[in-house]
């Protein structure tokens, strides 16, 4: 903590930054290894040039913070108190002089927060602090690397419980319960985001809902999930095929699967980013299914499982070493379905490790 902690500041203080505010549960986490959400109350962190942090949030979970390790000035409040009116009391015994220049998470800060906040300091510099922040988190530490791959672990487990339900009749609702409830049996309290189980047709969108929607032979099955384990996320699609299987839904699987591979093989320190969009792209393309790649080749991943930087082929940044994001290649088809493979990926020193592990190549569930 302490050393995320001074890295920023040192950053406050060679950008000439008075006073900074850190508002987002992720950023807050990130900084403080105290996650919660606060719903509508306020909670954030406010950093200082010259003067010691201070921590302000509901005063019913000081004590989840101070076991966090936060050691550092806390301001708790009651729902009957204005917490706005306790920062300024606070502030005014900082003693932090003449305020030029402030930084505050510009993409994330409601418009009234950021008004309360700029009214204590009017007339200054309003500067972006998530540049900052993004470029810290993009490179993971030994500690958050090993998070996340147990959480690409549980989520290959995922995969597999709703490979293992597969069975005619049952329901896409059914089997994502069944994923869900076997999960938390194992600990896992939430999922990085909405469990997609589509059958056939519905999997050709790529962002489908799943519903009542009954599996029959000769469907193609898409699972993509992830968890979320102490703070950090998960994220993996397989597609699978069950009973029978087309010509058409071999040629597109094994398409997207040379598209996964190829931008596998392409991530290694120094690469651009954009171009490992390229490399995936090229493939679909070539075999004549550009227009159904519709989105990007992947994201970065970590706290947020969507998160900076984009792998789209607009990026001109590069891979470094401890980077953590998602190759996900697809093609999908209106009424026939679609098929998609994603998995995590951890830039190494030489090259890169998928961090899921659940097999690609195609299986036919009988």
């Amino acid at each position: 903590m302490k050393n995320r902690l001074n890295q920023i500041i040192d950053w406050m203080i060679d950008a000439s930054i008075d006073v900074a505010f850190l508002n987002s549960t992720e950023n807050v986490f990130y900084i403080s290894n105290f996650y919660t959400d606060p719903h509508e109350r306020l909670m954030g962190i406010f950093l200082f040039k010259q003067a010691e942090p201070v921590f302000i949030l509901p005063a019913m979970e000081s004590g989840q913070l101070k076991r966090a390790g936060w050691e550092y000035d806390i301001i708790g409040y009651s729902d009957d108190e204005d917490p706005w009116e306790l920062l300024k009391s606070k502030f005014e015994t900082k003693e932090l002089g003449q305020v030029e220049k402030v930084a505050m998470e510009k993409d994330v800060l409601t418009y009234r927060r950021s008004e309360q906040f700029l009214s204590f300091f009017p007339k200054v510099e309003v500067v972006s602090v998530e540049e900052q922040l993004n470029e810290m988190r993009v490179v993971k530490d030994e500690s958050e690397i090993a998070i996340i791959r147990k959480a690409a672990e549980i989520a290959d487990f995922g995969v597999q419980v709703g490979v293992d339900a597969l069975e005619e009749g049952i329901s896409e609702m059914e089997v994502l319960a069944k994923i869900e409830y076997e999960l938390k049996k194992k600990g896992i309290r939430e999922m990085s985001f909405s469990t997609m189980v589509l059958f056939g047709e519905k999997s050709g969108d790529p962002h489908g809902n799943p519903g009542d929607r009954k599996l029959k032979p000769g469907d193609m099955v898409l699972f993509d999930l992830g968890v979320v384990l102490d703070g950090y996320c998960s994220d993996i699609t397989r597609t699978v095929a069950f009973k029978s299987v087309t010509e058409k839904q071999k040629e597109i699987y094994q398409t997207v699967l040379k598209a996964e591979l190829a931008a596998l093989e392409a991530s290694k320190p120094g690469f651009r980013i954009g171009d490992l969009d390229h490399v995936a792209r090229n493939i679909i393309k070539d075999a004549g299914y550009g227009d159904f790649f519709p989105h990007r080749i992947g994201h970065g991943m970590g706290i947020n499982v969507h998160e900076f930087p984009s792998i789209s082929h607009k990026n001109d940044g590069t891979l470094k070493e401890g980077m953590v994001y998602t190759i996900e290649p697809g093609i999908y088809l209106p009424d026939l379905g679609g098929v998609r493979i994603e998995d995590d990926v951890l830039v190494t020193k030489d090259g890169y490790e998928t961090l899921t592990k659940f097999p690609k190549e195609l299986q036919i569930i009988e």
